[in-house]
């Protein structure tokens, strides 16, 4: 699949620069895949579509005041840094803005960009250890940098909100709970408390992953075809009580209703760990490739994922997507079209831009069923 075919053209105007007043009151577009129908609705309208047995899975990752800002000694060039993965109690994997930070270079850490000698700066600094691929560097801070997250640390908005966000916790799904995310799970944004409860009432269940969203999010695919592009990983988990739910759902002839595709990432990582640990399942060793297995029973899964998942993958744990609107050209929007299938997608995305949907981080959502 060549990388335009994921490209479309799209109104600045329609990029939500700011999160809507009331979080389920964003709109809700509905696609039936069997049938190619759009439907028009608005997010609390989400109990129409579901009901018991089915099963709710969001991410409930939190996201960190990742990005920071410090000088550099003894130059006291400005430097820009993007918090992407913890390696130790002192070193992480980052995004640094700034030109010459090699090997060596020493960053005073400081809480404001604009005026370094404002707020309280401390004693906090890092050290670049070493280069990697894509703009990344390996930092080492003088001690754990989440001690200064508070005085230090900034809600690391996507570069396409120009909008200084009042409050931070517009940027954090009501359910974040685990620290590590540099993005939010943006689908998740759209529940309330009261929308949760409301859909517990009608007896659609509800259980949590964890998927801490990393670079990717904000990357398009530059290769000139999407399979050529590596995907970052992720840290992601799926312990034995969501399995045990999901499975439960299964077996009762629920839905699987994954809250954002970093939920579908988790689930569908659960599936393909359990089926390649199954003795009754013939793999091919070359390609990892499972045939036509059937769905079985997910295993608990703890660690990294490089899960990349494009038009013709086998989605065995996801039944039904809620998500939002995604960038051209990034392996979002493949993931979409892969469950959706590609020309449900751009003809979707064509309606929702004549209808003036919001897009991206704080826009509106997707119900694929």
């Amino acid at each position: 699949m060549k990388t335009d075919d994921l490209d479309y053209e799209l109104p600045e105007e329609l990029i939500a620069q700011e999160p809507i007043a009331q979080r389920d009151a964003s709109r809700l577009l509905v696609l039936h895949r069997e049938t190619g129908e759009i439907e028009h609705r608005v997010f609390h309208d989400l109990g129409d579509y579901v009901a018991r047995p089915d099963l709710l899975v969001a991410n409930e990752s939190r996201v960190i005041p990742a990005r920071m800002y410090g000088l550099k000694e003894p130059s006291g060039g400005r430097v820009e840094i993007l918090l992407l993965r913890q390696l130790d109690a002192c070193r992480w994997r980052c995004l640094v803005g700034g030109a010459r930070t090699r090997p060596g270079t020493l960053i005073r850490l400081v809480a404001d960009e604009a005026d370094p000698d404002a707020g309280p700066n401390g004693d906090l600094t890092a050290e670049v250890e070493e280069m990697g691929d894509r703009g990344e560097r390996t930092l080492r801070f003088s001690e754990p940098v989440e001690h200064h997250f508070n005085t230090l640390g900034h809600t690391p908005l996507p570069p396409y909100i120009h909008r200084r966000l009042d409050d931070p916790e517009r940027y954090q799904t009501v359910y974040a709970r685990t620290p590590g995310s540099a993005a939010a799970p943006t689908a998740g944004l759209h529940f309330t408390p009261d929308l949760l409860l409301s859909l517990r009432e009608r007896g659609v269940g509800l259980t949590f992953v964890t998927l801490h969203v990393g670079l990717d999010t904000f990357r398009p695919i530059t290769e000139e075809h999407i399979e050529e592009h590596q995907i970052h990983r992720e840290w992601c988990r799926v312990d034995l009580n969501t399995t045990e739910q999901v499975n439960r759902a299964k077996l009762n002839g629920g839905r699987v209703i994954a809250v954002g595709t970093t939920s579908v990432r988790v689930l569908e990582t659960a599936a393909r760990h359990g089926l390649l640990r199954s003795p009754r399942v013939e793999v091919d060793a070359a390609t990892e490739d499972m045939g036509s297995c059937p769905w079985q029973a997910l295993s608990p899964f703890d660690g990294f994922s490089d899960l990349y998942i494009t038009p013709g993958f086998r989605f065995r744990a996801v039944d039904a997507l809620i998500t939002n609107f995604h960038l051209p050209r990034s392996s979002l929007l493949a993931l979409v079209m892969a469950f959706a299938g590609e020309e449900a997608i751009r003809r979707a995305y064509q309606e929702a831009i004549r209808e003036r949907y919001r897009f991206f981080s704080f826009g509106d959502a997707m119900l694929i069923l």
